[in-house]
């Protein structure tokens, strides 16, 4: 799969014997691919945040997987697989909350467990898999999105759901690409604090694409709604219950009762395997809570200050604030009264 010469952004690169990862926190100062070979690495960059977006968490997992199955087979020993699980465990602790996480391990270790033989080549085709496929899932979401977005002209997203966050093309950035090719006018995107993806990564990608965008404030979506001029929100989603709340990037919550206060449209995208089937609403979602250091001004850290920071890096969308989800299966109009469970 030669994604190198299809994709201006990438955020993974598989050389058939390790991992290369953009690291994201770096961007858009500087360009720099770390390279893994183990999995304690890739677990390292995932919960670093080197590497973060649902989807491209689950791939570089993938990735990891079949780094654990080349560094440890043996036909001589008998432990091998022991190794690997701990491995698959080590992945699995490193990001609470985007389920795509646990699908990819999961996927793995059906395939592994299926192998007779050498199982390496089976599983490095797996990871490989699962990456093409993402970047066809998107591209399907993509189209879906644009013909809901139809004739609207102005749209507005939030963190990063692109390239940068996926396999390629993206999520809602593959949305907002893919209705950019057909007309719409105006990208807004929101700088997405604290670690301002939007502001760092999203215009940076899509000026990558030749796409303008316009940075916004985070606190001034509001009155940029009540301007009249924002058609769409468009994010994307790192957790979907059944029930269609949705788990996204904080802030993301503020977003949709904005919308629905001025009757801007809310569209979530998110490839199926974001979806947990297995719980029934939000208030099932683990909400990981980051370091506060990630908040705190370094005079405030480490000393006898009573000053403390609150950091969840998510919070829960109700379904009856989203107007549709769009995955690669289809889309799910009015999610509040359908659920998501026919894409099942």
């Amino acid at each position: 799969m030669n994604m190198k010469n299809e994709l201006k952004v990438r955020a993974l690169e598989w050389t058939g014997n390790s991992l290369k990862i953009l690291d994201q926190r770096a961007l858009p100062e500087k360009i720099i691919f770390e390279e893994y070979s183990d999995v304690m690495g890739v677990a390292r960059a995932i919960r670093s945040m080197r590497v973060r977006g649902a989807p491209a968490i689950g791939i570089a997992a993938a990735y990891g997987v079949a780094l654990s199955v080349m560094r440890h087979y043996s036909e001589s020993e008998a432990d091998w697989e022991s190794k690997v699980a701990g491995d698959i465990q080590q992945l699995e602790n490193s990001r609470p909350t985007a389920v795509n996480l646990y699908w990819a391990l999961d996927y793995m270790q059906r395939v592994l467990d299926k192998q007779t033989g050498n199982p390496i080549q089976g599983i490095k085709q797996a990871a490989i898999q699962i990456h093409a496929e993402d970047i066809i899932a998107n591209q399907t979401m993509g189209e879906i999105g644009a013909d809901l977005i139809g004739d609207a002209q102005t749209v507005m997203t939030h963190c990063n759901a692109g390239a940068l966050a996926t396999g390629g093309y993206g999520t809602a950035l593959g949305v907002i690409r893919t209705a950019h090719k057909r007309g719409v006018a105006k990208v807004y995107a929101g700088e997405t604090r604290p670690w301002l993806q939007g502001a760092r990564l999203t215009v940076w990608e899509l000026a990558q694409d030749g796409i303008a965008a316009t940075l916004v404030a985070d606190s001034a979506a509001a009155w940029l709604m009540k301007s009249g001029e924002l058609d769409w929100i468009v994010v994307g989603a790192d957790r979907i219950a059944a029930n269609g709340d949705v788990a996204n990037k904080i802030g993301t919550y503020s977003l949709a009762i904005l919308a629905k206060q001025h009757s801007v449209k809310m569209m979530v995208v998110a490839p199926v395997s974001t979806i947990d089937f297995t719980i029934e609403s939000g208030e099932d979602i683990e909400i990981e809570q980051r370091s506060q250091d990630e908040l705190l001004p370094e005079c405030y850290i480490n000393n006898e200050s009573l000053i403390t920071a609150w950091n969840p890096v998510f919070d829960i969308t109700p379904a009856n604030l989203i107007t549709v989800i769009v995955t690669e299966k289809g889309a799910v109009l009015e999610p509040a009264e359908n659920g998501v469970r026919s894409l099942q």
